[in-house]
């Protein structure tokens, strides 16, 4: 190299290095700085760490009872007491024992009924004397029961329920409407007798037709119902137009 490069070069680098010196300087300085920080920032987390384990060791013991408990640990003190229920082999639990139904005497179920159609609440549309009783269901035209009034619809089958009590009559009234309409049978006679021959000579069962033919399964099968003509029976038989 030429004696005039040298010295140019030479001349270049002398400025240049005074040029860095600070900010090498400033530099090692921020570096410093930042690892007393972090030093800082790791003794203070030691010191909290120490803090929250010294807290925690003097806790009372009530204190840390009420702590919030698992989702297990409630589930069985909830089920502290309780008592498997028998089963079989198989793992089957036995079915819960019926409830008992409510019983009610035929009389009180009569006389509620009763009770009801005199103060118009019954579902039926009747009228009644000592010798002939009528009714229809809601809905029913009035013209209906005038032409079973007159015998217009011909009778095919009926029941006589003479020598019954009344507890022996009703589910055998029950069970020859079923089968009169499983039959489709329209019209049916019913035979209760005049009570001639009963207690006082009260028509017992009569008076429980009254009751019957506006509710529970009779009352559900019969549209419309009167007392017969003479010819079958009048005033101890009553004609019934069954439902389809």
């Amino acid at each position: 190299m030429s004696k005039k490069k040298q010295k140019n070069a030479q001349s270049d680098s002398t400025p240049r290095a005074a040029f860095h010196q600070p900010f090498r300087a400033v530099a090692l300085d921020l570096k410093a700085q930042m690892k007393r920080a972090e030093a800082d920032k790791v003794a203070a987390a030691e010191q909290a760490k120490a803090r929250a384990s010294q807290v925690t060791a003097n806790r009372p013991a009530d204190a840390v009872s009420q702590a919030p408990k698992s989702e297990e640990a409630l589930f069985w003190e909830a089920m502290a007491g309780v008592k498997p229920l028998t089963h079989d082999a198989r793992g089957h639990a036995p079915p819960p024992e019926p409830k008992s139904a409510r019983v009610v005497s035929a009389e009180a179920e009569a006389l509620a009924q009763l009770v009801d159609l005199v103060a118009g609440e019954g579902p039926f549309d009747m009228s009644c004397t000592e010798e002939f009783i009528e009714g229809r269901a809601p809905g029913v035209d009035r013209r209906v029961l005038v032409a079973l009034k007159r015998g217009d619809y011909a009778l095919q089958g009926h029941l006589d329920l003479h020598g019954l009590t009344r507890a022996e009559a009703k589910p055998r009234v029950e069970a020859f409407l079923d089968e009169s309409r499983r039959l489709s049978r329209r019209c049916v006679l019913l035979i209760h007798g005049r009570g001639l021959n009963s207690k006082d000579q009260i028509p017992v069962l009569k008076e429980s037709l009254r009751a019957w033919l506006c509710q529970g399964r009779i009352g559900k099968a019969v549209l419309a119902f009167c007392t017969a003509r003479p010819c079958d029976g009048g005033a101890g038989a009553v004609y019934l137009l069954l439902r389809r």
